[in-house]
């Protein structure tokens, strides 16, 4: 798992599921996947020990540490709750 970049929360964000991550505007948000197909608009990071996908708009980026982009080609079985 590569770390990309390092943003901060522009508001509150409480996902849906288990599958999403929670902040609190101004939490810093640490982004390792950037998702394509049928889920451009979610990216998949960590907030603390929590882990999970969010929406990308809600993060402003201060930090890249990675050149390279990470996408991946989401399908059914990467959106699952256990």
């Amino acid at each position: 798992t590569v770390l990309m970049c390092r943003g901060k929360a522009t508001q509150d964000f409480k996902g849906p599921d288990c599958r999403f991550v929670n902040f609190k505007k101004g939490e810093a948000v640490y982004v390792y996947y950037k998702l394509i197909g049928k889920s451009t608009e979610l990216w998949a990071g960590s907030v603390g020990s929590d882990f999970g996908y969010f929406p990308k708009d809600l993060l402003e980026i201060n930090h890249n540490y990675s050149s390279e982009e990470l996408e991946l080609p989401t399908d059914e079985t990467d959106f699952v709750c256990f």
